[in-house]
């Protein structure tokens, strides 16, 4: 998904987690989301908790949107004209609808819910996504990943996969990139990384083995869920520090509840992220939009999609600055 503000930011800002834990659990910070209306030929509005000021990337998770459950009848559901990336993979994730995705490595293929589709931009590539006819709730997360600065002119690339679910304690994993649960996902990654859908029956409590050089965030997408003894509600993101082996979810609604756990190493490099493209200098994103502006062969083009491309938005008055974590404690 393309980020189509008119003024991309560089940071949000977000909300701690204060209070004691038990020795050996996890310490959690909550992330607050806030509303993004997106533009394009039809609107639609995510709820962004990556970036924020109070964190920019969770290893190098560094940009989570998430969205509905939307009536494509009311909304008039998703359609983001082509539109480029640099420096980083897309990856996309639904829970209900279906959307179609062009690019310009010749990739046409559905969005589907179980289905994780995986984009490297790399260098630079462009896709579009529009929700399908098929589709009357649309409701997912739109997930991006920063490339490390050997990778990150990378050539384009697409992966999909559909994971098997794998039981334990009532709930059920998906896991659509690195491994838990006994489950590894078979699509490589640039960076140590985790991301699974984790569905929990109500009242359920669910203690997972986590890598503990990983940090960790867990977005919910509904219910009420405890991340060690830090309550999230709809749309929260629970940041883990790294150096605990286990993480415990507990549902504490009686309706069944749904997560995204995202993990990965600490990314220490720092990078420059304004409208879809992350670089390493205010140079490098000044360069980028300029060849997108002139239709440069750097993104090529997508193929099918009825109507023109995304142009890039302004750049900003003041030189973008490199932005990473706050100092670990």
């Amino acid at each position: 998904m393309s980020n189509v503000e008119t003024e991309p930011a560089q940071m949000r800002c977000g909300t701690p987690a204060d209070g004691e834990r038990p020795a050996g659990e996890a310490r959690v910070d909550v992330l607050t989301a806030r509303d993004v209306p997106l533009g394009g030929p039809r609107a639609m509005t995510v709820r962004r908790t990556l970036p924020q000021r109070a964190r920019t990337l969770i290893g190098a998770w560094c940009f989570a949107d998430h969205y509905g459950p939307d009536d494509v009848s009311v909304s008039g559901g998703m359609d983001v004209a082509p539109h480029p990336h640099t420096g980083l993979q897309t990856v996309s994730w639904l829970f209900s609808g279906e959307i179609e995705h062009r690019d310009s490595l010749g990739s046409h293929a559905y969005v589907r819910p179980g289905e994780l589709n995986l984009m490297t931009g790399g260098h630079g590539i462009c896709h579009s996504e529009v929700s399908t006819p098929r589709t009357t709730v649309l409701h997912g997360v739109q997930l991006w990943v920063a490339l490390p600065q050997e990778h990150r002119d990378t050539e384009r690339d697409f992966q999909h996969h559909a994971p098997e679910a794998a039981r334990i304690d009532g709930a059920e994993i998906r896991v659509f990139l690195g491994t838990l649960a006994g489950r590894t996902s078979p699509v490589p990654t640039f960076t140590p990384l985790l991301g699974a859908e984790i569905v929990l029956p109500p009242r359920a409590i669910l203690t997972l083995a986590v890598d503990p050089a990983f940090e960790h965030g867990l977005l919910v997408d509904q219910g009420e869920v405890r991340l060690a003894d830090t309550l999230l509600g709809r749309a929260e993101l629970g940041y883990a520090h790294p150096g605990v082996d286990t993480l415990t979810l507990t549902n504490e609604s009686d309706d069944v509840a749904r997560t995204v756990l995202l993990g990965g190493t600490p990314f220490e490099e720092e990078i420059v992220m304004w409208w879809n493209f992350i670089g390493r200098s205010h140079e490098d994103i000044a360069k980028a939009r300029e060849e997108w502006q002139n239709a440069s062969d750097r993104f090529g083009a997508v193929e099918g999609y009825p109507g023109d491309r995304l142009p890039a938005p302004a750049l900003p008055n003041a030189v973008i600055t490199p932005r990473r974590n706050p100092p670990r404690s």
